[in-house]
């Protein structure tokens, strides 16, 4: 079982399964969002993502970027607390309200399976998970005591106004895949508390204690965490996957922060 922290640095987290291309998705849609509607996740919102795709043969100059529409879906609960953001080859569990690994990862592999029910699923091609824990010094306290050394950053009198450490990993993982890949970031500001560009949690509401609109110095841990390769749709296995991608992510949360960090966190 996984111990829950009382004062969380979480502010953020998602697990995604990735699977092959379902083109006719948004036929199917209604179908999973009634299964996940009676589990609580009742608000439905259709989105439509541009996206740019460059497309170029070998010896040959790069074609023109071509711009394409691509729909998901986001099924969340009333609260606004977590939802999924299902598309044509993915779905999404996020939470700004994350308890445990626990409560989280089976709500990933219960939305995954009522997909698969639908849409009749042939295989799975990438598994990862992905934290944002928020590093907020008390009064008197400084971002260093949080952080472990090596992770404190250049000083000679300036403001910092941002920095970022990241480190990229090879992995033991299992039983599905058994090479990961992981990549910590620690990004250090002095703003608002936010979140990365590629990291926002569409349709969902910060926890109050995250919802400060204070300018402070602080950090923010970025682990994310995941394998990649074809692999069967056997949910046992799969959840046995995304424990095993969560505990490195726990040893590499261990190893950036420090003894005081842990124990405000507790």
């Amino acid at each position: 079982m996984s111990e829950k922290m009382s004062n969380a640095p979480v502010y953020y987290a998602l697990a995604q399964a990735q699977f092959n291309p379902v083109a006719a998705m948004a036929k199917y849609v209604d179908d999973v969002q009634d299964v996940l509607r009676r589990e609580g996740y009742t608000l439905f919102e259709p989105q439509e993502v541009t996206q740019l795709e460059f497309i170029s043969t070998l010896g040959e100059a790069p074609a023109e970027p071509k711009v394409t529409q691509v729909h998901t879906w986001l099924i969340t609960k009333a609260d606004r607390s977590s939802g999924f953001i299902l598309g044509p080859s993915a779905l999404t569990y996020h939470t700004t309200h994350y308890e445990t690994r626990d409560e989280f990862l089976p709500e990933l592999i219960r939305a995954l399976k009522a997909v698969h029910n639908v849409v009749s699923l042939d295989h799975l091609s990438r598994l990862g998970l992905r934290y944002l824990d928020a590093v907020l010094p008390a009064t008197g306290e400084t971002v260093e005591m949080y952080l472990a050394d090596g992770l404190h950053g250049i000083k000679f009198g300036a403001t910092q106004r941002y920095a970022l450490n990241e480190s990229v990993f090879e992995t033991e993982s299992g039983p599905l895949l058994t090479q990961g890949t992981l990549v910590t970031r620690v990004h250090r500001a002095t703003s608002q508390l936010s979140f990365p560009p590629d990291m926002v949690p569409k349709g969902l509401v910060p926890m109050k204690r995250f919802e400060s609109k204070s300018v402070l110095s602080h950090a923010i841990i970025d682990t994310d965490h995941f394998v990649e390769g074809k692999m069967p749709l056997d949910f046992a296995k799969i959840l046995a996957q995304f424990v095993s991608l969560h505990d490195t992510i726990k040893l590499a949360f261990e190893a950036t922060t420090t003894d005081h960090a842990r124990k405000t966190w507790a």
